[in-house]
């Protein structure tokens, strides 16, 4: 469709004025409307998908944030401008005073400084293995032994993954991994349920590792499992060094832990339950 406008100004092409009123241009239609109001091409059903999940992902992880005003932990939950889910974790008591940082999207930067080295040690794998960023400051009473220092650590771990999940939505929820060192082979199972339970079957021979008390892995899964709301099945397929088994076990819990925490696009951010929800209950 073409509108025809009259002369309002000097042509070049007219050689007196009443030719000039009588002379009309054509113009297309489409060149009287501004372009911020032409009509953009719709997005495809991929395209329209891909920006959901991604906003998806942006929103639920920030929608949960948890408050114990009933123990001395203090927790965050944030996410910084790439969508990373990150839980943040203080906890001061009289007998040990814990600070833990994790990102779940991170890339395996492993700081932790304990004051165990053998839990030093774990942790890394933790966080090499996983993919994850750890960030562990601790002190506490190892004067006395490595227990309560060992357990607290745990307890805040747990909590910041707690915080970092938020609702859950989107991701696989299971991991399931075997991991061998030379002759020890451990496997790990769990489910980010929300409900705590730990199944515990290590044959370490020893009693110490350097100087860990081997009795203290137990009680760190246990108390990890507790404020995270996982459900966590170790079984020790075989093995005889007891730092080999006790490896193997952080390696396989880290790779089971990165399957379940990673996002299932399949699942368009949706909670991976019949019931619509994972709570910690």
């Amino acid at each position: 469709m073409d509108l025809f406008v009259r002369h309002c100004f000097t042509s070049y092409y007219s050689s007196s004025s009443s030719q000039l009123l009588k002379t009309r241009v054509r113009v297309p239609l489409s060149s009287l409307i501004p372009l911020r109001f032409e009509q953009q091409p719709l997005l495809s059903t991929h395209q329209h998908n891909k920006f959901h999940l991604t906003d998806v992902r942006r929103t639920t992880t920030c929608a949960s944030m948890v408050q114990h005003n009933d123990n001395p932990t203090t927790s965050s939950f944030q996410t910084d401008t790439g969508g990373n889910r990150i839980g943040e974790v203080k906890r001061v008591t009289n007998e040990t005073n814990v600070s833990v940082k994790i990102n779940l999207d991170g890339s395996a930067v492993a700081d932790s400084s304990t004051g165990i080295p053998f839990l030093d040690h774990m942790l890394d794998q933790l966080a090499s293995h996983g993919l994850f960023d750890v960030h562990v400051k601790a002190t506490g009473d190892t004067h006395i032994d490595d227990h309560h220092t060992n357990e607290d650590v745990a307890l805040a771990i747990g909590t910041a993954l707690l915080q970092a999940l938020g609702d859950r939505k989107g991701i696989n929820r299971f991991g399931d991994f075997s991991a061998p060192l030379d002759e020890a082979l451990i496997h790990v199972s769990l489910d980010l349920s929300g409900r705590p339970h730990l199944s515990y079957d290590l044959n370490i021979p020893t009693a110490r590792v350097g100087n860990y008390d081997t009795q203290l892995v137990e009680h760190f899964f246990q108390s990890l499992v507790n404020t995270s709301g996982m459900t966590l099945h170790i079984r020790q397929l075989a093995g005889e060094n007891s730092h080999h088994i006790i490896e193997a076990t952080f390696k396989a819990f880290a790779r089971a832990l990165r399957q379940a925490t990673e996002y299932d696009p399949r699942r368009r951010g949706s909670v991976p339950s019949s019931k619509g929800v994972l709570s910690r209950s």
